[in-house]
């Protein structure tokens, strides 16, 4: 049987991935690893969704924020640019009516390097010298495009849209964990912050197992978990991610570039 393709998105938006890489003749196992999640209080988002036009420029850094974010807007004013990171954004943005035939939406001019860095590249930064930009994030991020956007002079509003938090493990997520670890499969994995859930959930697991084997007295322990994880191969959208695992021990990486495109040739090429 092929090696099972291990999608970790946020479940809302792993579906779509999940039913081409089935249509590949692969086995899928999805296994979210950050879960996303509501604000407690949403005042303050709903608060600046309303004065949207007030704004240049409005920056959603990923699906989510765009989805928490349309929960509190009627339309989009004319006149305001929106700046998106890759595809799976400008498909959320579709889904809520919202396409270049009706709006300015910028995104990084480099398709397969969908990430910060380069949507400052793309903006035109001089345009937006002393006008207001607001950033749609999770409660915590990445400050780099706000601290890019700032150093040119444009004046930076930032504003939380949702939470994302690592799963607790379950004992059917150990379980799960355990079958995975089992084997050889492939991981896509895109985000740093889930890279790095992942392994400090397998920590707790490995805690639990040594609990487990001093209680029994044995001799010799099996490979640990973190150890069974960084021998398995990452398929990861972006240099920085790539960067991140490799920091944390993973050598099998295989960097694609951004969009399902890129994903689904990169499985298609493994032998």
């Amino acid at each position: 049987m092929p090696d099972t393709v291990v999608i970790t998105r946020p479940l809302a938006q792993a579906g779509p991935l999940a039913a081409r890489v089935a249509a590949l003749g692969r086995p899928v196992q999805l296994l979210p690893l950050l879960e996303i999640h509501p604000l407690a209080d949403s005042a303050a988002l709903a608060q600046a969704m309303r004065e949207l036009a007030d704004y240049a420029m409005v920056a959603f850094v990923s699906p989510n924020a765009i989805d928490a974010a349309f929960a509190h807007i009627a339309a989009w004013p004319a006149g305001v640019t929106l700046a998106v990171l890759g595809e799976g954004s400008r498909a959320a943005l579709a889904a809520h009516g919202v396409t270049p035939a009706c709006a300015d939406i910028v995104s990084p001019a480099d398709a397969a390097h969908s990430d910060s860095e380069h949507l400052l590249q793309t903006l035109d930064l001089e345009r937006l010298r002393g006008r207001r930009v607001l950033i749609v994030r999770g409660e915590s991020g990445r400050e780099l495009i706000g601290d890019g956007l700032r150093r040119a002079g444009v004046e930076v509003s930032v504003v939380a849209a949702y939470r994302r938090a690592v799963p607790p493990l379950t004992a059917a997520l150990a379980a799960t964990l355990r079958r995975l670890l089992a084997q050889e499969n492939d991981w896509i994995i895109t985000s740093s912050e889930a890279l790095r859930g992942l392994l400090a959930l397998l920590a707790q697991l490995q805690e639990g197992e040594a609990g487990a084997q001093i209680a029994s007295d044995t001799d010799a322990g099996p490979q640990s978990a973190v150890v069974k994880m960084q021998q398995q191969h990452l398929i990861v959208p972006h240099a920085r991610i790539a960067q991140t695992a490799g920091a944390l021990g993973f050598t099998r990486i295989t960097l694609t570039g951004s969009g399902d495109e890129r994903v689904l040739a990169a499985l298609q090429s493994r032998p």
